[in-house]
């Protein structure tokens, strides 16, 4: 029976693509991507030769039941983003949902994802934690600051790095500004850094720099 595989995909770094993945993309009919000129050069490194369909945020709402359809039709299909493993913080939990409510398998694939190697290098408590993603830019964002002041685990947030100062100063007003903390930035890329400390420590250092990169943020739980 035809299944929707998940497919992760290196976030920087083209030789953390596992050889597993590299077979299924091959197999497949059909692969799902973000953005297919991104997905286009990744699956031109490795010779993939498989049709390219485009599967956004802006239309994913409109096309994942006729997805489910085609694989309910016996085409085996993957699903990748840009970078990093589908559904987190990226299109994808709308049509594995779809998926399993018409019966369909759907086999996600291990790899790469941003948040894990940002909190291990973090040096933050690694047992329990809580992965955010994206904080709301303006409506609920300040209620969601106030109860995750009381959160006792490790919490990860990703942030762009035009908002990094201002989300680093709210984290200090609302957790407190010697909460320990780390900032890991183009994580797996030849210019990866992570820097440690205070927030306020943090904020200061990322107040001198002109900050590129994906960002992910790792905050230390209320003591």
């Amino acid at each position: 029976m035809a299944k929707l595989y998940i497919i992760p995909t290196p976030i920087g770094n083209l030789e953390d693509m596992t050889l597993r993945a590299i077979r299924i993309l091959k197999e497949v009919n059909v692969i799902l991507a973000e953005d297919t000129r991104t997905t286009g050069n990744l699956l031109k490194h490795y010779q993939i030769e498989n049709k390219l369909i485009p599967h956004h945020l802006f239309n994913e709402h409109k096309t994942v039941a006729s997805i489910a359809e085609r694989i309910l039709g016996g085409e085996n299909i993957a699903l990748v983003s840009d970078a990093g493993t589908p559904a987190i913080s990226d299109p994808g939990f709308l049509l594995v949902r779809e998926c399993l409510n018409v019966g369909i398998d759907v086999e996600c694939l291990p790899g790469a994802t941003a948040f894990v190697p940002a909190l291990v290098n973090s040096g933050l408590p690694a047992d329990r934690f809580i992965f955010e993603g994206f904080l709301p830019h303006k409506k609920g964002r300040q209620t969601k600051l106030k109860q995750l002041s009381e959160q006792d685990c490790t919490m990860i947030f990703y942030e762009s790095p035009f908002r990094l100062v201002k989300t680093l100063e709210q984290f200090a007003i609302t957790f407190g500004s010697d909460r320990r903390a780390s900032v890991s930035r183009e994580l797996t890329k030849i210019y990866e850094e992570t820097y440690r400390g205070t927030l306020e420590e943090i904020i200061a250092w990322f107040k001198t720099k002109t900050v590129k990169g994906e960002i992910v943020i790792v905050v230390e739980g209320k003591k």
